[in-house]
């Protein structure tokens, strides 16, 4: 029986090495460099310059695409280790770069791996697991928000091309992007499910046409990394067809699950240094004559944070060893779970640990503002948190059954009945006892 919570020797040695990696060499760069894009600026000569090296010495050390297979270049470490060097990496913004395992590439090449032709791995995805380009997966659409139903953006057979019209929203990193995998409609006469399909857009295709660039909150209008594109007739050969068509939704459920707990993972990140900054505050900071960490307040403040954090990490590592196991209904709905607990405890433990800054946890002198912001978008990235808790649900619902009859079967006078009748000797002796 093996059931522990011990990491083996060698793999501690690795995650020693990047913890001390990162601290070093890789979070300097988020304060020096920090627009939250930079990372995936690969034709920027001075972050090539930096970062080379870096990537060179993950390389050595053999954490390069941890989340890769050893068919793909990986060292097939598995989810459970992944998670692991997750809570590392998520400290920093540059991080997961500079190992080689940041979204979206890493489910854009996972959905390459599984479904793409030779000669579109050879053109796309061999370079995206080099680290020399990145790529956008362009899904949202504006009307459309989580509900593919809504979906309008049409590609059209004509010969030995396919021609995409339509519009697309929060299309990540296109502005950077080598290539976007686009999801479309080319069967509009079955469900969505059936009828939607996956295509490898070359950036540079003519009529593939950046409306407007978008940000998150904070940033000025006009900027930002997350566009709205326009497909104006986009002309792509037939062989650009990523996997079957109608297999969108079979490759988007690919790469969104390994998305989901790859957010979970650096999240743990976060919130242990939210929890962090929390803590030293309160042993720093005196107020109404003592510390604030002898208020009991703040100590159940403190209290909180670290049990949610275990919590969390503990799903977490579960998720990720269902995954490892194959136990493909199981990981999704622990899938499903992690991705709710993300938003919920980063709005938790962030939320506390700003409070106790006071007016300088709101400034932009620290980083929780940051941080605070992350916890609606973890909210809504890969799919909003009331779908993902509609799948838990469903999914504990089929492990039980409806009772028959008025009453529940933990009724208690009728189960106390049975228990009665069953012992009914017994209790008939001890009662002639008294």
């Amino acid at each position: 029986m093996a059931w522990d919570f011990e990491t083996d020797a060698d793999f501690q040695k690795k995650l020693d090495w990047a913890d001390a990696f990162v601290t070093n060499d890789v979070e300097p760069l988020d304060l020096a460099f920090r627009d939250t894009a930079a990372p995936f600026d690969r034709k920027n000569p001075v972050y090539k310059k930096l970062t080379d090296p870096l990537k060179a010495e993950v390389r050595r050390q053999g954490l390069w695409a941890c989340h890769l297979g050893p068919e793909l270049g990986g060292h097939g470490y598995g989810q459970v280790k992944l998670a692991l060097l997750n809570e590392i990496l998520g400290r920093s913004m540059w991080a997961p770069n500079i190992f080689g395992c940041q979204a979206p590439d890493t489910g854009n090449a996972e959905i390459l791996a599984h479904y793409g032709t030779p000669a579109q791995k050879a053109r796309y995805l061999q370079p995206l697991l080099d680290g020399e380009i990145v790529s956008c997966f362009s899904m949202t659409e504006p009307q459309a928000g989580a509900d593919p139903k809504e979906f309008r953006c049409r590609a059209v057979r004509d010969g030995d091309h396919w021609v995409i019209s339509g519009e697309k929203y929060f299309s990540s990193h296109a502005d950077f992007a080598e290539f976007l995998i686009t999801m479309a409609i080319t069967n509009p006469d079955v469900p969505v499910h059936q009828g939607a399909s996956m295509f490898l857009v070359p950036r540079e295709t003519p009529g593939l046409e950046i409306v407007r660039h978008v940000g998150i909150g904070g940033e000025p209008l006009g900027h930002g990394h997350h566009p709205h594109v326009r497909y104006d007739d986009v002309r792509v050969p037939a062989e650009n067809l990523l996997g079957g068509e109608g297999q969108a939704f079979v490759i988007a459920q690919t790469r969104l699950g390994g998305g989901r707990i790859h957010h979970a993972m650096r999240s743990v990140a976060t919130v242990r240094k939210a929890l962090r900054m929390m803590c030293e505050r309160a042993l720093s900071r005196h107020t109404q004559g003592s510390l604030l960490a002898d208020k009991q307040l703040v100590q159940q403040d403190v209290a909180d944070s670290f049990i949610q954090l275990e919590q969390f990490r503990l799903l977490v590592l579960y998720t990720a060893w269902h995954i490892d196991k194959g136990h493909r209904s199981e990981a999704r709905t622990y899938i499903a779970a992690v991705k709710v607990q993300t938003a919920e405890v980063l709005h938790d433990v962030v939320r506390r640990a700003l409070h106790l800054h006071g007016a300088l946890g709101c400034s932009n002198e620290m980083p929780l503002m940051h941080m605070w912001q992350m916890v609606p978008i973890m909210g809504i990235a890969d799919g909003p948190t009331e779908v993902h808790k509609v799948t838990v649900a469903k999914s504990v619902l089929k492990q039980h059954q409806a009772y028959e009859g008025l009453w529940p079967r933990d009724f208690l006078p009728a189960r106390v009945a049975e228990a009665r009748a069953r012992f009914a000797d017994v209790l008939e002796h001890e009662v002639g006892n008294l």
